[in-house]
């Protein structure tokens, strides 16, 4: 009986040395993804004519032009039309390691499973002129479902989850009202309304650089985001932490 078929969403802006890395993490995914789907919402084409690069045995690529510049509403109208049973996210600048479909597809044959997710490596990194990504030091996470810690801390990053197609329609997708945080609101509403499963195993690299990192934007906004979050999800007053952080945060100390 053939598995759950997957559209990948992927968001991108003006960032296409490192989408082509995240391209290539797609195509070495076995079995292939039913489609491929980018959002591009930079100012310049990141595929020129909506085409990946010819080396990438994609099975089917769509870019669609976008003006969101934000991350929930890029995904959302990427999602739009999307024809896979599963939906499995991919930001431009994180990558997949083999077998990282193949889990979330494992989990997705489970008709009672709506949500799930694969353990990250959450790696800093330093992203050098020639295109070169120089690992800086990394940290886990993996973790199974754990109501409480998602009440103070997100650990789930988007890269490493999906979501069955059906659930994130009735969900009505990734609230775009959030600037920001989007994400955490979606897992919150998605455990309250699905099943949910961890397939262990580390297949998702989560990359953070100085520059360019969304999620290290600690202004205003980004805290008028948690707490709108916690107001409406009844959480305590949340800090400020990226990935890195909550990750760090984790690892026992010697």
């Amino acid at each position: 009986m053939a598995g759950p078929s997957i559209s990948v969403i992927v968001v991108t802006r003006d960032r296409p040395e490192l989408l082509a890395d995240a391209l290539a993490s797609i195509a070495a995914q076995l079995p292939t993804p039913l489609e491929v789907r980018v959002a591009d919402d930079g100012e310049a084409p990141a595929l020129l004519g909506g085409q990946g690069p010819p080396d990438l045995p994609l099975l089917e690529l769509t870019t669609l032009a976008v003006s969101c510049r934000q991350p929930g509403a890029a995904r959302n109208a990427a999602a739009r039309g999307a024809r896979g049973d599963v939906l499995a996210f991919l930001d431009d600048d994180d990558r997949w390691r083999p077998g990282h479909l193949a889990g979330l597809a494992s989990a997705f044959a489970d008709p009672r499973v709506g949500f799930a997710w694969r353990d990250s490596e959450v790696i800093r990194e330093r992203l050098h002129a020639n295109g070169v990504r120089e690992t800086l030091e990394s940290a886990m996470l993996a973790a199974d479902w754990d109501e409480g810690r998602m009440r103070t801390d997100d650990y789930l990053p988007p890269s490493a989850w999906g979501v069955r197609r059906e659930v994130f329609e009735d969900l009505g997708g990734f609230d775009e009202s959030f600037a920001c945080s989007e994400d955490w609101d979606f897992v919150l509403r998605a455990a309250r309304a699905t099943g949910l499963r961890r397939v262990p195993g580390v297949s998702v690299e989560v990359r953070l650089r100085e520059a360019g990192n969304a999620s290290a934007d600690f202004g205003p906004l980004r805290r008028a985001c948690l707490d709108r979050l916690s107001a409406r999800h009844g959480l305590p007053h949340l800090e400020l932490r990226t990935f890195w952080d909550v990750a760090r945060a984790r690892e026992p100390r010697g």
